[in-house]
């Protein structure tokens, strides 16, 4: 198994998933098990950032700067949020870029 997230932990979206936005909120196709999967405005925002390999710590950031939401608060629930996309194969963890 996987070691848990943490801050400092670089994700980004993996490559076996199609998405797309519709009216704010996401869609994805897993291509690995053939399921959609939704998300809402917020997993939307998220979302756009794994584009790109990004820590954890920066998604938080953005997050915090632009919902109203208790920065604590919003680490405990993007670090959830972010194993259940590990669990479905929607994300992955990379090197860091100093490694």
């Amino acid at each position: 198994m996987s070691a848990p997230l943490s801050l400092d932990s670089r994700v980004i979206a993996t490559p076996d998933q199609l998405s797309s936005e519709l009216a704010g909120e996401v869609v994805i196709l897993s291509l690995a098990d053939g399921v959609y999967y939704g998300l809402d405005e917020v997993g939307a925002y998220i979302w756009q950032r794994l584009r790109e390999p990004r820590a954890v710590r920066d998604i938080v950031d953005d997050v915090v700067n632009r919902y109203a939401v208790d920065r604590e608060r919003c680490e405990h629930d993007l670090l959830a949020f972010l194993e259940d996309l590990r669990a479905h194969r929607l994300a992955e963890v990379v090197a860091s870029e100093s490694a």
